[in-house]
């Protein structure tokens, strides 16, 4: 027996000396060279784990010291393809609302926030499975983020061991030759409990952005109390306007109710309560007058006569469109500015960073920010280096921000650099009001509505007279009211006398 065995142990070992060749000769057809082992295979799959490409996309910074912001919509869903510069969500600060974009190309594996939550700045916003190139500074910005937040990605399951590890953009050498998966199996249907579209009534399709609308349509939808995803949107590509909005509100409060029970039926709940957090723009607002409550308010009011603004108005807008008709507003900016080229101390920021030594900062250009009330709150914009303007450039850039402010498009830039701020109360209503300054300008006017009164003329007789109340407020530690009261005259005087204004106008 022991001879007979060491005998086979020889054989084995001459056949595999035998084969050795055989063996060369048979990798040398499928390798590119048979002196280089275990080059990629055009055909097998192998077990090692992957590349480490799924990162976590951190928001970033978008400046003003903002440190969070509000998820307004998601351009993406888990599993979406997108390429650098798609958008992948809208976001809203305490001051304007921001896309964010993708810097790579790839697949979107999750989201860390829902729509309406509240994102951190430097945080992980989605995870991307990365399939494209990364720079240098995008890959030294990654592997920064790797030690702050763990990343994993599933590797192929298999027992079989192969020679080749696929790579990640290669797709076909993934799919093409493995044998398919195995069907799925299925499982004996349930009961239908939910309603279901009646017989021959096909589902309403809905357009792949049916969820998405401006930020002024979702402020409605919480108005109104319904969701955007149950409304058929009338837009482009299914998008949800305020239209549709109402008119699905409208048709909710149509709806025939429940048929009648033979029971009586039970008295309705009493009304609860709501705690709602504060919206972003809500945040900021919330800050910035705190912060003016430590302000002494110096408050003044006048009178001032529109009669003439109104008839020079009147002429000029006879030949224009509509969409090109001067209001009172540009005049009343022009001339707030003609009167703070007289009175420059108005037109300051007071710095108070050192409280021991606070300065003033006399500001060379006249940025005045316009007070609206847009849908998502109240928004300051500035009209950028008033003094160089005319009064139609004035006109048009307060319409192209009001426009912004309305569709929730403003920009930073659009709103932050203002040194002197004029609220327009009078648009809604209004004759008197006391404006609250804006830290650290130490001044503001208030406009209020422009009403036909009774006056006397120059010779003793009624007359008829459009006036308006101006409200003023200065900051009572550095503007006196003898210098706020020649201001709000000069402004006055301008404005009573239009030709006036042409003398000094640049």
């Amino acid at each position: 027996f022991t001879m007979k065995h060491i005998a086979t142990k020889k054989v084995g070992s001459l056949l595999s000396r035998c084969t050795a060749p055989t063996r060369v000769s048979y990798a040398s057809r499928h390798f590119k060279s048979s002196a280089i082992p275990r080059q990629h295979l055009r055909r097998q799959f192998h077990s090692t784990p992957a590349l480490d490409v799924v990162k976590p996309y951190l928001l970033a910074d978008i400046g003003e010291g903002i440190t969070e912001c509000q998820v307004i919509q998601w351009f993406v869903q888990p599993g979406a393809r997108v390429e650098q510069f798609d958008p992948i969500c809208e976001v809203q600060s305490d001051k304007a609302s921001v896309e964010i974009t993708s810097r790579f190309d790839g697949v979107i594996k999750k989201l860390y926030y829902e729509q309406d939550d509240m994102a951190k700045v430097g945080k992980p916003l989605v995870d991307i499975d990365i399939q494209s190139d990364i720079s240098p500074e995008d890959e030294a910005l990654l592997n920064d983020n790797d030690s702050n937040v763990p990343t994993l990605r599933p590797t192929p399951s298999g027992g079989q061991e192969a020679g080749l590890e696929v790579d990640r953009n290669d797709t076909k050498a993934a799919t093409g030759d493995a044998p398919p998966p195995p069907p799925p199996q299925t499982l004996p249907a349930k009961p239908e409990t939910t309603s279901t579209p009646s017989e021959g009534q096909a589902p309403r399709a809905v357009g792949k952005h049916a969820s998405l609308a401006t930020p002024a349509v979702r402020h409605l939808t919480k108005e109104l109390n319904v969701q955007i995803e149950d409304i058929e949107g009338t837009g482009k590509e299914g998008r949800v306007t305020k239209e549709d909005v109402q008119k699905y509100a409208a048709a909710q409060k149509e709806t025939p109710t429940t048929t009648k029970s033979s029971t009586p039926a039970a008295p309705e709940p009493q009304a609860e309560d709501q705690i709602r957090p504060l919206t972003p723009i809500q945040k900021g607002m919330f800050k910035q007058m705190t912060r003016s409550l430590s302000i002494p308010h110096f408050l003044y009011t006048d009178n001032v006569d529109f009669t003439g603004l109104s008839s020079i108005r009147k002429s000029l807008n006879a030949s224009k469109e509509k969409s090109q008709k001067l209001s009172a507003l540009p005049f009343v900016v022009k001339a707030v500015s003609l009167a703070l080229s007289k009175h420059p101390l108005l037109n300051s920021h007071l710095d108070t960073s050192n409280a021991e030594k606070p300065q003033m900062v006399v500001k060379a250009q006249h940025n005045i920010g316009i007070a609206i009330d847009s849908p998502s709150g109240l928004l300051v914009p500035v009209v950028k280096n008033v003094q160089s303007l005319s009064i139609e450039a004035i006109s048009a850039e307060i319409g192209r921000l009001g426009a912004l402010a309305r569709s929730g498009k403003l920009t930073n830039a659009d709103l932050s650099g203002a040194s002197f701020t004029l609220s327009n109360i009078g648009s809604i209503g209004g004759t008197a009001v006391a404006p609250v300054i804006v830290s650290p300008q130490v001044a503001i006017l208030g406009v209020g509505r422009a009403r036909v009164v009774p006056a006397f003329g120059k010779g003793g007789e009624l007359i008829k007279k459009e006036e308006a109340v101006f409200s003023w407020s200065a900051d009572h530690r550095v503007v006196d009211g003898a210098a706020a009261a020649r201001c709000a005259e000069d402004v006055r005087s301008y404005l009573e006398n239009v030709e006036s204004m042409l003398v000094q106008m640049k």
